[in-house]
């Protein structure tokens, strides 16, 4: 079986609520390349909000993997979505209610994340997004042609509207 890596990331306009979200999946060993930003896929997205299109690009890049692997380890600069297995089992006792007992926002994607979770073998990694070339790592790296081809696209869809 197979052990890969997803690089997600996501931007968003907030005026217009739309975003863009994008994702690298390589397989282990790899080394870095900038021939990897071929292979990043973007999607656009409406209606959202920064934080809802971090896991809605998390979980549209989940449902695009088609390749049986034992571990897949998942690199964001997304704290919510950092935090998400951590908080897994409170939110599910609560039955997703907010401290001001109203339905969280993003239960929905929440729950279908949990049933990933549920079913998969997924660890979560924190990048610090924006940081010095030379103080990067490979994951870094990765990270970076990920969160370029985002913001790029997300000028260019934004520039049309």
């Amino acid at each position: 079986m197979t052990e890969l890596v997803l690089f997600t990331d996501g931007s968003v306009h907030s005026e217009s609520k739309t975003g863009i979200g994008g994702f690298l999946l390589l397989e282990k060993p790899y080394q870095f390349s900038e021939d990897f930003k071929d292979k990043i896929c973007l999607k656009h997205f409406e209606n959202t909000s920064s934080t809802k299109l971090e896991i809605q690009t998390l979980l549209w890049a989940l449902s695009e993997v088609n390749i049986t692997y034992y571990k897949l380890t998942v690199y964001t600069d997304s704290q919510n979505i950092i935090s998400l297995p951590g908080r897994q089992k409170k939110l599910e006792q609560n039955g997703f209610m907010t401290s001001k007992n109203k339905l969280h926002e993003n239960h929905l994607l929440y729950k279908e994340l949990f049933n990933y979770l549920n079913e998969k073998n997924i660890e979560f990694i924190k990048i610090k997004g924006h940081q010095p070339k030379q103080n990067k790592e490979q994951e870094d790296l990765l990270f970076s042609l990920v969160d370029k081809a985002v913001r790029k696209a997300s000028r260019t869809l934004n520039s049309i509207k």
